[in-house]
């Protein structure tokens, strides 16, 4: 009988981040193909016993290790090794000593590895099937924050994770049966910089629950207050969402202050930095923090803004505004991968007058505006099902749905 083996870089309850929408759902996939063991890491001991509440049940067996190494430790480490630091970052022995006693003892015949950090738990040898979910391609992420710090001294650290990690995403790539990306962008780029092929390399795509992300949801009420609202949704301790909202703040806010005073611009999301609480300073935002539901900001927004410089893959914060129903106002980076037509599903914009104009333009037209929603959410609800979306794991392992 086959017994899949999950291993996951953080543990996949709640569902309320990117990358644990995603393996949340894959982990609900794979448990409809055979039974799962998980193994994962927590950032601290509270996800963890989050997770484990609401996991052990639904798994064949579950280990959460909470992660311990700090940044600079790992960095140290890893230059002293000559490996990439998000390796280090992630690397436990306690689980690793699990994944090892549980391929010895059980009759593991699957394995499925979620986000890079975690190839390092793989086996040199195995028989079956080993799915790697890269997600998307972290090396140039790195490779960007270097280009984007030149002159600062961290310029060196984003250079060398990017070459460190791209050269272990290759080697991993080569050793597995297939390696998935979150978007046919990301998973092209790969097959660039690997050499590998299609067959090898594949895109299976970000979905949304439409019938939670519904606007005809009873929700709680929040927003009130003068002036139309625009609100950004994501984790605020991620540098590329930092980044844009300190963008849009700053650049963007003040030129659609000049045609709607009252303006308002909400940041929605947990763990917003010191840079971040301070754009509360600025007229017209707000830094919410962490929100028990998403869904009533989007509710509440006249618009829902994603001003990325930097964005890879599929953006679930879309997916999600859009699935509410929500007019979207997003830069190219942000919607690259998401089927959707601009101007149709959403609007895209790339400079700071563009974004602001966009803006305004469904501020004055309500009317517009929810065509667009409707619209968007119609385009949801036909191509971002989660269960076509995963719809190949059964295929790429061997195992009938």
């Amino acid at each position: 009988m086959a017994e899949i083996l999950f291993l996951v870089h953080r543990a996949p309850w709640p569902p309320d981040r990117g990358d644990r929408i995603r393996s949340w759902h894959m982990f609900e996939a794979l448990a409809r193909l055979a039974p799962v063991h998980v193994a994962a890491l927590a950032d601290n001991a509270a996800e963890a016993a989050l997770a484990r509440a609401k996991m052990a049940r639904l798994c064949k067996s579950l280990a959460i290790e909470v992660r311990k190494v700090s940044r600079p430790l790992a960095l140290a480490q890893a230059v002293l090794r000559g490996e990439p630091v998000s390796n280090r970052l992630f690397r436990s022995a306690a689980l690793s000593e699990h994944v090892d006693k549980l391929l010895a003892s059980r009759a593991i015949t699957h394995i499925v590895a979620f986000s890079g950090q975690m190839a390092q738990y793989l086996p040199a040898r195995f028989d079956g099937p080993v799915i790697m979910d890269f997600v998307d391609v972290d090396s140039a992420k790195f490779a960007t924050y270097a280009e984007q710090d030149r002159g600062q001294p961290m310029r060196w650290v984003h250079a060398r994770e990017a070459a460190k990690l791209g050269a272990f995403e290759a080697e991993v790539a080569r050793a597995v049966d297939a390696s998935l990306f979150v978007s046919e962008a990301e998973a092209a780029l790969f097959r660039d910089r690997s050499g590998l092929g299609a067959a090898q390399v594949r895109a299976v795509e970000n979905g949304i629950d439409t019938a939670r992300f519904d606007p005809a949801q009873p929700l709680a009420t929040v927003g009130e207050g003068e002036g139309p609202l625009a609100v950004f949704t994501g984790q605020m301790d991620y540098r590329p969402n930092i980044d844009a909202v300190r963008w849009f703040a700053d650049d963007i806010l003040p030129l659609i202050r000049k045609r709607h005073p009252q303006a308002r611009f909400a940041i929605v999301g947990r763990a917003p930095t010191v840079d971040v609480r301070a754009l509360e300073e600025r007229p017209g935002v707000l830094v919410t923090g962490q929100v028990p539901d998403v869904r009533p900001w989007l509710a509440a927004a006249d618009a829902v803004v994603a001003p990325l410089l930097l964005a890879r893959g599929v953006q679930n914060k879309l997916l999600e505004a859009m699935a509410m129903a929500r007019p979207v106002v997003a830069s190219r980076a942000a919607a690259t991968g998401i089927d959707a037509e601009a101007g149709e599903h959403l609007l895209v914009a790339d400079d700071a007058e563009a974004m602001a104009r966009a803006v305004c333009e469904l501020f004055d037209d309500p009317a517009t505006a929810a065509r667009m929603g409707a619209a968007a959410r119609e385009r949801m609800i036909a191509r971002y099902g989660w269960e076509a979306r995963l719809a190949p794991l059964g295929q790429l392992l061997g195992l009938a749905a």
